[in-house]
């Protein structure tokens, strides 16, 4: 048995760890005989000096095995277990849409999602904005649900990747989130842990990414491809553009408003349709629900169109204790901010660019995030009607609408936001919004 000390000593100075080490970490951390410290000081040697492959698998097999793993075989389902995942960014609801989208295909979605990490909004968060909604039930209840409905999305169980639960939180105020050895095995060991066949990646790229430059965002795609596979997951990645936010909207009860409209058919942004159609699509091709994206598209805009795709987030929140008319009167259960005022343009001009990081740290500094992992958040508090790169904006119009408890608060945000957003008297180029996919 090697002293936890030992382990953090060998990953500082780069020596490689044997499956056994890391897997004695791993038990440490759950069982309580790994300090915070030393959780906090295996991350940032993590951080510098990397993993192997074989240390990324062993990494995420002993987190997936560090509590249970969820077995399927009772359940008799007639479609394929499949999920979807992203690295996170601001204005990023794809979850809430494609969940129950996939659902009303056939396929059957056991998301397991995450809170916010740093500046990025977490699916976990959104889902707490509604009054009753279950995050964590136990897990025979939320096997029951996916059978049922199609799709549940809950947060991590004290059952369920246990170790990774505790050194997630760990990463987020040790500033170690970008580690892509441990975004990998944090990811895939929540996966692997609820049983899935498939699981589509989206891999965030831009300046609200956690990767700063494209080529790391293809590195982590890549790793988790590979170590998805490696461990008999058929796994794929999307990158996709996160240089402004996903949606108009960044904060937790706006977008889950925002997702009940897009379901409902009464405002679909183009960039959020075009990421969540890219990502759902992936999903029916590995679950063999669709012979391939332009089958997997159609799909999915006619369960769209008919209603479908909205009936099942509503049986979902349902079947996990939220109320029965969310989406008839969402505005009855999400609330509303005490202070809504908008950002002006200081001149007229074209958005060449937006420090989309910045937003969501703006987010956070209303209360909609974290600072520090026990931090309470206020789900009403964020951003709306946010402009898009290319976008022409006169002077004294709205670059965005600010969401906060107070007026100073809101002026705070204000000035983040103009600081964000760039004017100019020329338009320039706007990124591509799905750059490419790995298989």
């Amino acid at each position: 048995m090697s002293l936890t000390q030992e382990i953090i000593r060998k990953k500082r100075d780069r020596q490689p760890l044997s499956r056994d080490e890391i897997g004695e970490f791993v038990r440490g951390v759950v069982d309580g005989s790994v300090a915070n410290e030393q959780v906090a000081a295996f991350a940032m040697a993590v951080y510098f000096n990397d993993m192997s492959v074989d240390e990324r698998v062993a990494l995420t097999l002993a987190q997936r095995d560090s509590g249970q793993v969820l077995s399927w075989d009772a359940f008799g389902l007639p479609g394929p277990l499949i999920d979807k995942h992203s690295t996170g960014g601001v204005g990023d609801l794809t979850s809430l849409l494609l969940g129950p989208m996939v659902a009303a295909c056939a396929g059957f979605v056991p998301m397991i999602s995450g809170r916010g990490l740093g500046h990025t909004g977490g699916t976990l968060d959104k889902l707490a904005a509604i009054p009753g909604y279950n995050l964590v039930p136990e897990a025979r209840t939320f096997q029951r649900i996916v059978r049922e409905v199609g799709v549940a999305i809950i947060g991590q169980t004290a059952q369920l990747a246990p170790a990774d639960k505790r050194i997630y939180a760990i990463r987020d105020v040790t500033a170690t989130v970008e580690s892509i050895a441990m975004i990998t095995a944090s990811i895939l060991s929540k996966k692997l842990a609820a049983g899935l066949e498939g699981l589509t990646m989206d891999i965030k790229v831009g300046s609200g990414a956690f990767m700063p430059t494209y080529e790391q965002s293809l590195e982590l795609a890549r790793s988790i491809v590979e170590v998805g596979n490696g461990a008999g997951m058929k796994t794929t990645a999307v990158l996709t553009d996160m240089n402004q936010p996903l949606a108009p909207c960044a904060g937790n009860a706006l977008e889950v408003r925002c997702a009940i409209d897009y379901l409902t058919g009464h405002r679909r942004p183009a960039r959020l349709h075009e990421v969540t159609l890219a990502l759902a699509a992936q999903m029916l091709v590995l679950g063999g629900l669709a012979s391939d994206t332009a089958q997997a598209c159609a799909k999915l805009n006619a369960v769209l169109d008919s209603g479908a795709a909205a009936e099942r987030f509503a049986r979902m929140v349902r079947a996990l204790g939220g109320p029965a008319d969310l989406i008839g009167a969402p505005e009855r259960h999400l609330g509303q901010a005490a202070v809504i005022v908008p950002v002006t343009a200081p001149r007229a001009g074209y958005v060449t660019h937006i420090d989309c990081r910045a937003l969501g740290l703006a987010v956070v500094g209303l209360g909609g995030g974290r600072r520090r992992p026990d931090d309470a958040i206020n789900y009403q508090v964020g951003l709306t009607d946010v402009v898009e790169l290319g976008q022409y904006v006169e002077a004294g119009a709205p670059l965005a609408l600010v969401h906060a408890s107070d007026l100073p608060a809101a002026e705070r945000a204000a000035h983040d936001i103009l600081t964000a957003c760039t004017l100019a008297e020329t338009a320039s180029p706007v990124p591509a919004t799905v750059y490419e996919l790995i298989s």
